[in-house]
C-alpha cells in the first residue's frame, strides 16, 4: 500500500493544480445588469415589425414629393401608471444625407433617390435619432399609433433620377419610460 500512495500522490497533486488553474481562468468573466420595474409590456410581435409600401409609383413622387402615410402601431400592454406615467419613443438608424431626420434605404436596395419618414398619427414628424415628446401612459393596454411614408430626395426629384426597384430600410425603436 505504501507504494500505491507514493505512485499516485504526484498525479493527485497534478490534478489539484489543473483544477486550480481552470478555476483561476474563470475570473475574467463579469456579468452586469439592472433589474427594473417597467410600467408596460411591449406586445409580443411588435418588437420586429415590417411595413410594406407595396408599389410606389415614381411619377407621384415627382409631382407630390411623398406618398400618403401608411399606419403601423406599437401595443403597450398591462401598463401600470403607479410605476411611471409617460413614455418617449426614439427611432434610430442611418439618416438620409439629403433629408436629415428621414431614414436612408439599406445599401442592398436596388431603388435610390428616396427616404423613409415617420410621424405620429396626427402627422407630427418623428425625426430619426431624436427622442420624441412624452406620451402619457394609459392604465391597462394602449396603442401608440404611428405612420410612415416614402419621400423623394430633392436632388433626385429635381433631376427626375429616382431609381426604381425593390428597397428596404431598417430602423430600431426604443421606449424610455418616465
Amino acid at each position: 500500500m505504501k507504494q500505491w500512495h507514493e505512485v499516485w500522490r504526484p498525479q493527485l497533486l497534478l490534478a489539484v493544480l489543473l483544477v486550480s488553474s481552470a478555476a483561476q481562468a474563470a475570473d475574467n468573466l463579469a456579468f452586469k445588469g439592472a433589474l427594473v420595474n417597467a410600467p408596460c409590456t411591449l406586445r409580443s410581435g411588435d418588437e420586429a415589425q415590417s411595413l410594406d409600401f407595396g408599389s410606389v409609383i415614381d411619377k407621384y413622387l415627382y409631382s407630390d414629393t411623398r406618398t400618403p402615410s401608411r399606419p403601423f402601431t406599437l401595443h403597450l400592454d398591462d401598463c401600470d401608471t403607479s410605476v411611471m406615467t409617460g413614455v418617449k419613443l426614439t427611432f434610430t438608424g442611418t439618416e438620409s444625407a439629403e433629408l436629415p431626420g428621414l431614414l436612408a434605404l439599406d445599401a442592398a436596395s436596388a431603388a435610390s433617390g428616396v427616404a423613409i419618414g415617420m410621424e405620429t398619427a396626427g402627422g407630427q414628424a418623428l425625426p430619426l435619432n431624436v427622442q420624441g415628446s412624452s406620451t402619457p401612459l394609459t392604465p391597462g393596454n394602449m396603442v401608440i399609433a404611428l405612420k410612415a411614408y416614402v419621400r423623394a430626395e430633392p436632388a433626385a426629384q429635381a433631376s427626375r433620377s429616382i431609381v426604381r426597384g425593390p428597397f428596404t430600410a431598417t430602423a430600431t425603436f426604443a421606449l424610455e419610460y418616465q
